[in-house]
């Protein structure tokens, strides 16, 4: 269930061991630090948040959330870490690079790309030296849409959720997800300017600013919600920001829990909202899927498994549990052998004995990392393998 215990096999790395932890702190008879305590920070450090434990724990026991919570306490009063803001606020420097399309992101890679400043960009963020860091695409896919037609307005809108990962780095993803919806009869709307529901926040206990995140997603977009417009969103780990610590946050607010219904993966929400729906042809191919965490264990990989069966392609699921990288948690230095150590147990050697014809399919951007940096393949999100743009294989450029 827990990947960091099946890596490491130490209790304290098991869901039980944590919540033990957890359990004496708060009685206060053996730990005796409260929420400053090293044992305590040290035994949740290699929790991936991955939230299996959520629902595959027989008691449902969340270390995810309770993690955020401890860290919100272990920091309060006084500074973090300066890597845990270079990754809490990635969605910040993302905007930044992006800020003038097609320069910005130039220079932001270019930066990247020097060894001597590469090297310091690592050491200052704590990232293994083995990682590569991630490129910003040419252009953001909001960038891109600027000057797009809004599409035919008697057909019903559909928000399609332009995350951090997905939006500055892998727009061709959003591209696909566009396409897929129009073909499937409806209206892309798409929030203006920059916007993020604050996944990585909750990583290192920036709690009151996930907040706030969400606070302000609210108002920027409560006509759409408040009109009942659908949310899709292609990165499960944001989905699940909206369907999960949303209302941890929110229980009581109207509008909240309208968002949190309203909140759709692509798959969900064609099969849901577009049953006539039918995926371009993959008959003859072969396709391996890996699911992201948070898609497995709160959303469910049903709906993804029959849209991808209805192409006529061979589907492979993998019991892979955690690809390893969770976020920020496999490009940490300390945690890299760990990372490496999951990613090792199914997904990895599954993606370098498919055959080169296997269509590689994972929603999640660490995911996608994961298998770009540790293998000669590319993976795809679903949102481009029912598009049909299936052919490339080969891992993107990386600095």
């Amino acid at each position: 269930m827990c990947p960091s215990y099946m890596a490491t096999r130490e209790e304290a790395h098991s869901t039980r061991g944590r919540a033990h932890l957890l359990w004496e702190m708060l009685e206060g008879k053996s730990i005796h630090d409260g929420w400053r305590s090293n044992e305590v920070k040290e035994a949740l450090d290699l929790c991936l948040a991955c939230k299996a434990c959520k629902t595959e724990c027989p008691v449902n026991v969340d270390l995810a959330t309770y993690k955020a919570e401890f860290l919100a306490h272990h920091y309060e009063g006084r500074m973090h870490p300066l890597r845990d803001y270079a990754f809490g606020f990635m969605d910040k420097s993302a905007h930044l690079a992006s800020a003038v399309p097609g320069v910005s992101s130039w220079a932001a890679n270019a930066v990247m790309q020097a060894p001597v400043l590469r090297s310091v960009i690592k050491k200052f963020a704590g990232v293994a030296p083995a990682r590569t860091l991630p490129r910003f695409a040419s252009r953001s896919f909001q960038s891109q849409q600027k000057q797009a037609p809004s599409g035919d307005k008697a057909l019903p809108p559909v928000l399609l959720w332009p995350d951090t990962w997905n939006n500055y780095f892998h727009p061709q993803s959003l591209s696909a997800a566009r396409d897929v919806l129009r073909a499937a009869g409806f209206r892309i709307v798409l929030p203006k300017g920059h916007i993020c529901c604050g996944r990585p926040l909750y990583d290192f206990g920036f709690l009151k600013h996930a907040r706030i995140y969400l606070d302000r997603v609210m108002q920027l977009l409560a006509p759409q919600i408040d009109a009942g417009m659908p949310f899709v969103i292609l990165e499960p780990s944001c989905a699940s920001v909206f369907r999960d610590e949303l209302l941890n946050f929110f229980p009581d607010d109207t509008r909240a829990q309208k968002l949190s219904r309203q909140t759709f993966l692509l798959s969900e929400f064609l099969v849901k909202h577009a049953p006539a729906y039918q995926p371009p042809s993959l008959v003859d191919r072969r396709i391996v899927l890996h699911g992201h965490c948070h898609h497995k264990s709160l959303l469910k990989m049903n709906d993804e498994l029959t849209l991808l069966r209805a192409t006529g392609a061979e589907v492979e699921y993998l019991d892979s549990g955690c690809c390893g990288m969770a976020g920020p948690f496999g490009f940490e230095k300390e945690k890299f052998e760990v990372s490496q150590a999951i990613g090792e147990r199914v997904l990895l050697p599954a993606v370098r004995g498919a055959a080169a014809a296997t269509i590689l399919v994972t929603d999640g951007f660490s995911c996608r990392e994961m298998i770009a940096q540790n293998t000669d393949r590319r993976a795809i999100h679903f949102a481009e393998a029912i598009c049909g743009q299936v052919n490339s294989s080969a891992p993107p450029s990386r600095s």
